[in-house]
């Protein structure tokens, strides 16, 4: 192996030791193979005030080195000197260069010309696609052979969500996967937050499993809607399907959420349900013709809540309601969360993690389930923001809807 080493000079900025930056790049170098000397660290010297890095860079070959930058970009650390970004045309419909830029959900600014110019449309696992002087993230299967697509690292520079000073006490709730014994306190710290967000006119949205039902969490969570915290609601069509069974018959699945034993035939209940609603002509209708009268989807029609429901393979019916077209659903996904400041996801995982693919990393979330598997499998995915408590999620909205009214009253 040649002992000749290729380099690059780096540069971070921001709060590199609270959001424990510094230690991961340091790493990420190491384990890829390569070596690094700091040219410079300036450390923040108040609260507020960024820390600022200038690193060299070394591995044995220029591909080792690309690749080596290519980790480090989503730690803060962009080339220097600051070079123009690479364009290269989409060799044709959702297909690009090998070598083109995929995307983190941190702020991406590319260098256009002797400008920076901010990404638009922040996601995780796109492309960049140029249209003059602007940028945005574009879905692989979005692009077209027309378009100029960001190639390479050069003229990338990401900024990663610093970890905040225990603001609203978040950062706490991030550090690690919260126990049970702590659900009350941390719900004392969302309810915050939700407030906060909602006293600025921030947008809340929820992602809902058909566990918020079976759970006995759902009069919590239709209260939730009635005092104005839930602006979207993501959902499959199970939440609906449920929720609609037990505001028709008491029941979900069949079992009697109040008594908590099976109902004769209740295995019934779910289809028709389903039929009720499909008579209706979905569930609006069914709510103005006064078939549907309580429950989480009677609350998000009658408060003008934005919902998406998303089908798969295992939905019976569906509803009419359900969007059984993948594509489109996730699009319409995407459209209703722009703009959201928080998101909380309340047990199901495919659907929290095709949320959480779509989030740029300034939105909060919190993810809830009993299986603490689900709750760090979105880190793992690359949402690092998320902050998670495992327990049952009927008691989490309990104790939400409980401290909410403690402080707010009854409505």
């Amino acid at each position: 192996m040649s002992n000749v080493l290729h380099s690059e000079i780096v540069e971070a900025e921001g709060h590199l030791v609270d959001s424990q930056l510094l230690n991961a790049i340091f790493d990420r170098v190491i384990e890829r193979g390569g070596q690094f000397e700091v040219l410079r660290f300036d450390i923040g010297r108040d609260n507020e005030a960024y820390s600022k890095l200038s690193l060299k860079v070394s591995a044995q070959s220029p591909k080792a080195l690309v690749e080596l930058l290519e980790v480090l970009m989503p730690l803060g650390c962009h080339s220097q000197p600051e070079r123009e970004a690479t364009l290269r045309q989409a060799e044709g419909s959702a297909c690009v260069p090998d070598d083109f830029y995929s995307t983190t959900n941190h702020r991406t600014e590319i260098r256009l010309g002797d400008h920076w110019v901010e990404v638009k449309n922040q996601r995780m696992d796109a492309v960049i696609v140029v249209d003059g002087n602007q940028a945005h993230c574009l879905k692989l299967r979005d692009v077209t052979a027309s378009d100029k697509v960001v190639c390479g690292v050069e003229g990338v520079r990401v900024s990663p969500n610093f970890q905040e000073r225990d603001r609203l006490g978040f950062a706490f709730m991030m550090n690690d996967v919260s126990s049970e014994r702590r659900v009350e306190v941390s719900v004392k710290k969302i309810i915050r937050m939700m407030e906060e967000i909602k006293a600025n006119d921030g947008r809340i949205a929820f992602v809902a499993g058909p566990v918020v039902v079976h759970s006995g969490g759902g009069p919590h969570f239709a209260e939730l809607i009635r005092r104005g915290f839930v602006d979207v609601l993501l959902a499959g069509n199970a939440l609906a399907v449920h929720d609609a069974e037990r505001a028709l018959y008491g029941t979900s699945l069949g079992i009697d959420l109040d008594a908590g034993s099976a109902v004769e035939e209740g295995h019934k209940n779910h289809m028709r349900a389903i039929n009720a609603i499909n008579r209706a002509g979905g569930l609006r209708p069914a709510v103005d013709q006064g078939i549907l009268k309580s429950g989480v989807m009677y609350e998000t029609i009658r408060h003008g809540v934005d919902y998406v429901l998303a089908g798969s393979i295992r939905d019976d019916g569906p509803l009419p309601d359900t969007v059984m077209d993948l594509i489109v659903a996730q699009n319409l996904y995407a459209k209703a969360l722009e703009g959201v400041k928080m998101v909380v996801m309340l047990s199901t995982m495919l659907h929290s993690i095709g949320v959480g693919n779509m989030l740029p990393s300034s939105v909060r979330v919190v993810c809830v389930d009993i299986n603490p598997a689900v709750v760090t499998k979105l880190a793992d995915r690359g949402s690092s923001q998320t902050a998670g408590i495992v327990t049952d999620v009927g008691l989490f909205l309990h104790q939400l809807r409980t401290q909410i009214t403690d402080r707010q009253g009854q409505i």
